[in-house]
């Protein structure tokens, strides 16, 4: 597993949805792929059990996450919203790019901070890094894949 050397922010919420999710993945988790396994050994030859095989690969991608939850849960730094005058991560910002009528929304953080309607921007990425100070009705510009994009900041919210 890549681990970043930059220290995961996380906000309150989700840093419980992760306590929670630990909780579940290390008892109830675990415990039922143990059964699935032992169930797939009764049916017999392991060689080609495609039961067993399966069970275990949905073990090793769920040892996987607990490793991953686990990192985030020790070396996080829970983080409150802010003054919300400027753009900051755990915000929602909402931008038009250049060109452009609508707004996009996104929220500005960790892929663990996901909310239902919501695209998330990682703080790291050449936008979140432009926007990071931003105020609203400023215009930042970043460097994309296409070029040099512009984005004007709409609206910040919590």
């Amino acid at each position: 597993m890549p681990v970043s050397a930059e220290t995961p922010k996380l906000s309150p919420e989700a840093y419980k949805r992760l306590e929670a999710e630990h909780l579940e993945l290390t008892s109830h988790g675990r415990v039922n792929i143990a059964a699935k396994i032992e169930a797939a050994r009764a049916l017999g030859d392991l060689k080609e059990n495609g039961d067993y095989h399966a069970a275990k690969e949905e073990q090793g991608k769920m040892e996987g996450r607990i490793a991953q939850v686990a990192h985030l849960l020790k070396n996080a730094e829970i983080v409150e919203a802010g003054d919300l005058e400027t753009v900051q991560a755990g915000c929602v910002v909402s931008v038009v790019y250049e060109g452009d009528d609508e707004p996009e929304k996104y929220l500005l953080g960790s892929i663990e901070e996901k909310r239902d309607g919501l695209d998330i921007m990682s703080p790291t990425s050449p936008l979140g890094e432009a926007l990071i100070g931003a105020s609203v009705d400023e215009v930042v510009t970043y460097e994309s894949p296409g070029g040099v994009l512009k984005v004007r900041v709409a609206a910040i919210e919590a």
